[in-house]
């Protein structure tokens, strides 16, 4: 399957300004000719990039709304980290309502979802390694599967609470009104760029379980205006809200069980120190480890308005709140599961499909990267001394773009300050001034 990102280039807005390539955390970042280039074998989506790019030309996007018209019936998915993107704390009952007022004809809440799920984990948690990886998140899965693929076996479930949310009310609406599967649109409100590149491009299952996933953002620009609208009708507001404060945590970090010892990080740099402690054994007694690639859960994505901490307190008000488990907590779902993949490792980072010439490329590679400075200023347009000697190896650049190369085969042109004086000031070799 062809990944479908959602973060893109705006090639007329980028300058070349190579501050991109060092924040990505797969390398998945060059700059050739002026302009940056995303690997897209290597992107996992993390917004990363569009946070450091001073111009805007690293976007990320949600579908266009557009797409609700091919459907007879369309429902809507809202992640719970949309409760928290108010200024005020708003009643979750109000929220779905204006979501109807929108255009949608039905709402499952992920939090629903994620409490099924966090109930069937509980009741299969022999099934995995030690200590259990909880990650409600596509970029931290499409990360281990790229970057640690050992711990893959330690995953407490692969499944997205808002893919068991898409099956869930499918199922639902079907029977509710007798349509055919495809004419039922199911459509999430996701905060971040990976879940949307996850709903068009799953690890779990063989075809997407999503109809298409709106931007948070652009959600939030018009769902206020219907809010209102419903306030001023002063009709009740019907309650629709079925999920408990279990649910609501899915948008930070997931509670651990009773009695479990929980270690959680958030960001992505947190996240990568934590899992190659964990790769390395350094990470003991803990019985869970759960992961956001974000800074607060969800609430820190890409396509969120709000200030992720404030939006953080928001929703832990609303869980202390909410006492209920959920309408269906004890409902079991293993009968929806049976479609869904294992994670398999992601070749990302292959050098070759040939074993001989992946290791005559890795011994390029090692050769280069001694010749190197190893100062990784970024010049070449790629993060690292290894990655552009890797790139060279690949074929992706040569030797030459690296300018302490040049200036290493051009000493003949000393003069004066000889090939330095073409070197950016920070790498110029120190004179001594006399006199």
């Amino acid at each position: 399957m062809t990944i479908q990102h959602a973060v893109y280039l705006d090639e007329e807005r980028c300058r070349g300004c190579t501050s991109c390539i060092r924040s990505c955390p797969t390398e998945a970042i060059r700059v050739r000719s002026g302009k940056a280039e995303i690997l897209s074998d290597r992107c996992i989506d993390c917004g990363k990039c569009i946070a450091v790019c001073r111009r805007k030309a690293i976007r990320a996007k949600g579908d266009d709304m557009a797409v609700l018209q091919e459907f007879d019936y369309r429902v809507a998915l809202p992640e719970p980290a949309l409760y928290g993107q108010f200024p005020q704390p708003v009643d979750i009952d109000l929220i779905l309502s204006a979501l109807l007022e929108m255009g949608f004809d039905g709402v499952y809440e992920v939090a629903r979802a994620a409490e099924l799920l966090a109930a069937h984990v509980s009741a299969h948690s022999g099934q995995t390694g030690t200590p259990r990886i909880s990650a409600a998140c596509p970029t931290v899965l499409r990360l281990i599967r790229m970057r640690f693929p050992r711990l893959i076996s330690q995953l407490e479930t692969p499944l997205l609470p808002m893919e068991l949310a898409a099956v869930l009310a499918r199922q639902e609406a079907c029977e509710r009104t007798g349509l055919p599967p495809e004419r039922v649109g199911v459509f999430a409100i996701v905060p971040c760029s990976a879940k949307r590149m996850a709903a068009h491009s799953p690890d779990t299952f063989a075809v997407p379980v999503l109809d298409g996933a709106f931007s948070m953002r652009d959600i939030c620009r018009v769902l206020p205006i219907h809010m209102r609208t419903l306030l001023e009708r002063g009709a009740p507001i019907p309650a629709l809200r079925t999920a408990g404060g279990e649910g609501l945590r899915c948008a930070t970090a997931r509670t651990a069980g009773e009695g479990e010892r929980r270690l959680s990080a958030d960001g992505v740099e947190n996240v990568i120190h934590l899992l190659e402690a964990l790769e390395d054994g350094r990470v003991p007694d803990v019985d869970l480890v759960a992961l956001s690639a974000c800074a607060c859960g969800c609430q820190g994505g890409c396509f969120t308005v709000e200030n992720p901490h404030a939006a953080y307190m928001r929703m832990e008000a609303l869980a202390q709140a909410s006492d209920r488990a959920g309408e269906q907590a004890g409902e079991d779902i293993t009968p929806l599961l049976e479609h869904v993949r294992p994670l398999q490792s992601l070749p990302s980072f292959l050098l070759d499909e040939d074993f001989g010439a992946a290791m005559e490329k890795q011994r390029l590679i090692q050769e280069l990267e001694g010749r190197l400075p190893g100062l990784h200023c970024g010049s070449c347009g790629a993060p690292s001394c290894h990655a552009f000697a890797e790139d060279v190896a690949l074929g992706r650049a040569r030797e030459e773009d690296c300018i302490f190369q040049v200036r290493a085969k051009m000493q003949d042109l000393s003069v004066s300050g000889g090939i330095d004086d073409y070197l950016p000031a920070p790498f110029r070799r120190r004179t001594v001034r006399r006199g």
